[in-house]
Order: structure tokens, then C-alpha cells, then sequence
């Protein structure tokens, strides 16, 4: 089973990654200015993971292929990362959509740093 990451950037957006169940990410989402747009995000990736008119293989300016996930209204809520092949792109599909509907959600926002201050 998958499990969904939400973490903070740096510049205070929140995010989302999908891992496999063999720890390996296979989507990053766009950024997010509030958790909860962020969970809402996880949310479509679990439904729009399931319609493969959803999943757009594109290929970058170096020659490696990924794929994005969109919602149903078009907008881009997850992108794979680059593969070699067409091939490789349709195993990271595949991937994403066994592991994304039953997916558990760790959120790593709250954890606290703490730091030796001399």
C-alpha cells in the first residue's frame, strides 16, 4: 500500500509526495498555500488515479519521459518523475494507480526540530 507525505517547503507552501509500497516516490504535487488545500489535493489524486484519461504522458527537452496527473476540470494535481522510456512512464502509471486510492497519509508539517543552542 502507498502512503501520501505532506511536507512544508521552504518558501511555506505545502506539498504532497506519493510513495510505492517500496518507498520510491511516484508523484509530487504543485504546491499548496494551506494544508487543507493540500489534503484536498491528496483527495483528487485518489480519485483522478483511477481514470486513465487522467494521466498525460509528456516527454521534457533532455529526451526523459513522465507523466502528470490532472483533475477532472484540467488542472495539474501530480507529476512523475522522469523515466528513461514509454515504457518505464506506463509502469509509473500503473504504479501510482495501484497505490494511490487506498494510500494511508503521513503528515510531517508538525514535527518539531530541535536544535543544541550554546
Amino acid at each position: 500500500m502507498g502512503k501520501f507525505i505532506i511536507t512544508k517547503r521552504l518558501n511555506g507552501e505545502f506539498q504532497f509526495n506519493l510513495k510505492s509500497n517500496n518507498g520510491l516516490v511516484i508523484l509530487t504535487s504543485e504546491g499548496y498555500i494551506t494544508k487543507a488545500s493540500c489534503e484536498n489535493g491528496i483527495e483528487s489524486v485518489k480519485r483522478s488515479s483511477q481514470d486513465d484519461a487522467l494521466f498525460h504522458k509528456e516527454k521534457a527537452s533532455n529526451g526523459k519521459h513522465y507523466f502528470v496527473l490532472k483533475a477532472g476540470n484540467g488542472h495539474t494535481i501530480g507529476t512523475s518523475q522522469m523515466y528513461s522510456s514509454d515504457f518505464a512512464t506506463e509502469k509509473g502509471i500503473a504504479s501510482v494507480k495501484s497505490n494511490a486510492a487506498e494510500a494511508t497519509i503521513e503528515d510531517k508539517t508538525n514535527r518539531r526540530i530541535l536544535q543544541n543552542v550554546n
